[in-house]
């Protein structure tokens, strides 16, 4: 059960999590993963992403993991920690029990694999 003391993650926090998943990623690696995992509906520039890294890190979300030189650049790395695992596992609970309370309720179709064809509504015409 979700603390009621956290707020819900917004969306850009919650696809950064979600790309950690996956291990270390460096801030491009980052922006990258977020853009896929959300379909393209969450694009970050730099400047965003490092707004949503400082935010994590303060609440310990994530940490460093390690910095590398590439071109004359220092890249560094984030990880999830522990703390940012159980968040982001109890934030995607609470999503699908909130798409649960939609799909549970909306009228079931008996549509064939595929087919975006509705069924027609009978239409009365003039006399």
């Amino acid at each position: 059960m979700r603390s009621t003391s956290r707020p819900a993650l917004r969306e850009p926090s919650y696809f950064v999590l979600a790309a950690l998943l996956g291990g270390p990623l460096h801030g491009y690696a980052v922006i990258k993963r977020v853009t896929e995992l959300s379909d393209e509906r969450v694009t970050l520039a730099a400047g965003s992403l490092y707004s949503v890294i400082d935010r994590l890190l303060g609440e310990g979300l994530i940490t460093a993991d390690g910095e590398e030189i590439v071109n004359g650049r220092a890249r560094r790395y984030y990880r999830l920690t522990d703390e940012g695992h159980r968040v982001l596992a109890e934030e995607a609970d609470r999503l699908a029990r909130a798409a649960r309370v939609v799909m549970d309720r909306l009228p079931h179709r008996s549509l064939p694999q595929g087919s975006t064809h509705q069924p027609s509504i009978a239409r009365i015409r003039p006399a």
